[in-house]
């Protein structure tokens, strides 16, 4: 068995991880309690973490004569509260008085936390872990001789956070024929790998190749999409490559009530999801479109930014303004603009802005463009959803997301696993990548990676060198 020291972060990551370490024991240093304090107030995610695990620790030592001595686990380990005193401890350990030389602040909850399980390693002999999703809080730990390592639990396969590419499946030509004329091909044992909603491309040969998804029922089945995505007096947007018709195929599929979209800067993730929001919000396949991004983690706030809520938002939402206005944005021809004539009073020539196509339907509530920090509550019905940069979400925030969904409602994860700002998580922890393997295989469910750029050449020569 091994005793494992839990940082915050990783308490505030997962609330339910006291319950994951199986039959080791876990030791919280108060100076964590401490800190969870700070957060309890917050009216967001992280606040209710903090919460939650503050009922969670009152719950098991209710019947526990002493907090330090530990109380069981359901997995057959314990859980105990450590007390590090830097007054007395030095004293008792060679490693505790050359830690406090290398950091000489005993005061910081950091080093604390580090001394702590210093003084464990000291006192036990059974090996002695420390867990964070701090990174630099890792190389400090290292530098001073203690194992330390990240919170593993929701930690997807590297493969599944690096997969960009269309699976390739050779078939006979008779198969791709009968493909071809019925739009279905039953399989076989050989394609019992494949899970349902996946995306795969027939191959017969060097050129004859057609893309399918994995229908619930076990048959490959043909694409059902347009030639271009429509939008109502705007922009009709057209598939440019493989990976991007696969997306459609799925965002306009009524069964599917969950997409999520892996693709690098460039590859039309965004507005591809936008264009078929707004594509099925005019055929009246849902009451409207919402669209959203965390800003930079869903838990932040603001109120720093100066102006009204609207004024506060816009720096974050301008991408999706940005996307909306080249989609609703009416054919115009190129060229010099000719003069109009001025219109007469109470004909809309007040002398102010005017409004664009997407500002009505806005100022109407059909289109919703807002931050994620005010969804926690909110229950959406016969929305198209669309949450960009869903990379920078902690798997329990992503989670919040996806139980806010109603029936009727369509919600689309689109981010790219290699760009994150958010320091408490990876590509490989982050929600995005959570989300698509803990719902993987579901027959609402379906994923599909982006992996060639359409922005520009620059832009894809920008991505993939720089």
């Amino acid at each position: 068995m091994k005793n494992f020291v839990l940082d915050t972060n990783v308490l505030l990551h997962d609330p339910a991880c006291l319950g994951r370490f199986a039959d080791n024991h876990i030791c919280l240093p108060v100076d964590v309690l401490a800190e969870l304090d700070r957060f309890k107030t917050e009216q967001t995610e992280r606040g209710a973490n903090a919460r939650k695990i503050h009922r969670m620790l009152t719950e098991m030592f209710s019947c526990a004569r002493k907090v330090t001595s530990g109380v069981p686990t359901d997995g057959g380990g314990s859980i105990r509260l450590v007390v590090y005193d830097p007054q007395m401890c030095p004293k008792n350990s060679d490693m505790l008085t050359r830690f406090h030389r290398i950091f000489p602040d005993k005061e910081r909850v950091d080093h604390r936390i580090l001394a702590c399980t210093l003084l464990l390693m000291t006192h036990n002999q059974s090996p002695v872990m420390l867990v964070t999703k701090d990174l630099n809080m890792q190389l400090k730990a290292r530098a001073v001789g203690i194992d330390c390592q990240d919170y593993l639990n929701d930690k997807v396969d590297p493969k599944e956070a690096s997969a960009y590419d269309v699976r390739r499946i050779e078939v006979d030509t008779s198969d791709m024929q009968r493909f071809a004329s019925t739009g279905e091909l039953a399989v076989g044992r050989d394609f019992e790998e494949i899970t349902v909603n996946e995306y795969v491309l027939l191959a017969s040969g060097e050129k004859q190749t057609m893309p399918a998804r994995m229908a619930a029922d076990g048959r490959l089945v043909r694409l059902q999409i347009p030639e271009s995505l429509k939008i109502q007096d705007g922009t009709a947007l057209k598939p440019m490559n493989l990976g991007q018709r696969c997306l459609i195929d799925a965002l306009l599929n009524p069964d599917i009530s969950l997409v999520t979209c892996f693709g690098q800067a460039g590859t039309g993730k965004t507005l591809i999801a936008v264009a078929a929001g707004l594509h099925e919000m005019f055929n009246r396949r849902y009451n409207g479109l919402t669209v959203s991004r965390p800003v930079v983690a869903m838990g932040d706030q603001l109120g720093f930014l100066p102006g009204t809520l609207d004024e506060k938002m816009r720096p974050w939402l301008q991408p999706i303004h940005d996307a909306l206005d080249l989609l609703m944005r009416p054919a115009t021809p190129l060229g010099p603009r000719r003069k109009q004539a001025k219109k007469e009073d109470g004909q809309g020539g007040g002398g102010g802005p005017v409004k664009k196509p997407w500002e009505h339907l806005m100022e109407q509530g059909i289109i919703e463009v807002e931050a994620l920090c005010y969804i926690r509550g909110r229950s959406i019905p016969n929305r198209f959803f669309v949450l960009d940069e869903a990379q920078q979400l902690t798997p329990q925030e992503a989670k919040t997301v996806v139980t806010r969904m109603s029936r009727g409602s369509k919600l689309v994860l689109a981010g790219d696993p290699a760009q994150i700002d958010n320091p408490y998580v990876d590509s490989r922890s982050n929600g995005l990548v959570y989300t698509k393997n803990r719902l993987k295989g579901l027959p609402f469910v379906a994923h599909v990676s982006l992996s060639r750029g359409e922005r520009s050449e620059l832009a894809d020569a920008g991505a993939q060198l720089m």
